[in-house]
């Protein structure tokens, strides 16, 4: 892939540099018989040119349509929230595409027709009163319905109803990793500050240790959710600018040094509901076939063989914030409510971590 991105980069510099030179012989030139201006000819193969581009452009809209078109990530969600955000990213595909395929025609199908001829002479529009408005009415309106659309989704999503009691969990992001910081009995997270941070007594998020609210608080280093209970998220970050992205849960939202921000949501499918079904089955067989293959070599050697894949969800650093961010990832675990209340019982409370 790296090799096919560098052969198009060097072409397009080529091609790039061709123009200039065009452009500077266009420039020298001079009217006589080393003019040159386009012919007739010129201009039937660029006519002709466009709309051969054109049908490749339609061809290979199909061809990555056929190959490439199931997106899961318009399918799989699994937050309560999830469809409608697919349902929104759907109706904006479909919108662009339709525009992409009657603009692209016009515009080649134009130049095809009214190629330059000898002797014609084009017919010029100082303005046209009507189809200004049409192509100012028309996407005003298509643009509102979807913006307002959008708000509509976006307010539901980031309106958290605190008196459905939501689960309240912190994520703490630094140079290259995740906590989450469970608010313990109480739900209530305690006060905390970078500035409070004590590795020495393994206080390692700055909690305000005289905060009764901070005694029950729980540290982990794998989030754990239980299904159909609300979430809300309060997010933090130590060093620089980090975004919380949980694709399977369409939950994104930057981490802010300095500031808490928050986002919410009510996870729907469990991790092991998510393994099984035929979607997620079909990749992870996909990825292990390639795993075997890439192993082969390794085991020739001598070498131990590639770990099977397994899904998991992930929470992952959407923001480039280093040279590790590659690595910046949270297992996330969808479970029943029974197993996350037996999970939760096994985590150390903060005030038995610290180191006296």
């Amino acid at each position: 892939m790296t090799a096919l991105l560098t052969i198009i980069v060097l072409v397009f510099i080529s091609v790039a540099i061709w123009q200039m030179v065009k452009i500077f012989d266009l420039a020298q030139a001079t009217k006589g018989e080393n003019s040159q201006v386009a012919t007739d000819k010129d201009n039937t193969m660029n006519a002709y040119l466009m709309m051969g581009f054109l049908a490749f452009i339609y061809i290979i809209t199909i061809v990555c349509f056929i190959k490439w078109g199931d997106l899961p990530l318009m399918s799989n969600s699994a937050s309560a929230h999830g469809p409608t955000i697919d349902s929104l990213m759907v109706i904006s595909m479909i919108i662009i595409f339709i525009v992409q395929t009657i603009t692209q025609f016009l515009l080649h199908y134009f130049a095809y027709k009214y190629k330059g001829e000898k002797g014609k002479k084009a017919l010029f529009f100082a303005d046209n009163n009507k189809l200004e408005a049409i192509w100012t009415i028309i996407p005003v309106i298509v643009l509102a319905g979807l913006i307002i659309y959008g708000l509509n989704t976006w307010i539901n999503i980031m309106g958290v109803d605190e008196s459905d009691d939501p689960l309240v969990v912190e994520l703490y992001a630094q140079q290259f990793n995740w906590k989450a910081r469970y608010a313990g009995a109480d739900n209530t997270l305690g006060k905390a500050n970078v500035r409070l941070i004590d590795i020495d007594r393994a206080n390692i998020l700055g909690l305000d240790e005289s905060d009764p609210n901070a005694q029950d608080d729980v540290i982990t280093t794998e989030l754990h959710l239980p299904v159909g209970k609300p979430v809300l998220f309060k997010m933090r970050s130590q060093d620089v600018l980090h975004s919380a992205y949980m694709p399977h849960f369409r939950a994104q939202m930057n981490c802010v040094p300095g500031m808490i921000t928050q986002f919410g949501f009510t996870p729907t499918v469990t991790t092991a509901d998510m393994r099984e079904t035929p979607q997620m089955k079909e990749k992870v067989n996909r990825i292990n076939d390639i795993r075997v293959e890439n192993s082969k070599p390794l085991l020739a050697k001598g070498e131990e063989a590639l770990e099977p894949y397994t899904f998991d969800y992930l929470l992952i650093c959407n923001k480039i914030c280093g040279k590790s961010h590659y690595n910046m990832q949270m297992k996330i675990v969808v479970e029943t409510q029974e197993e996350y209340d037996a999970w939760i019982k096994e985590q150390k409370a903060f005030k038995n971590s610290l180191i006296n």
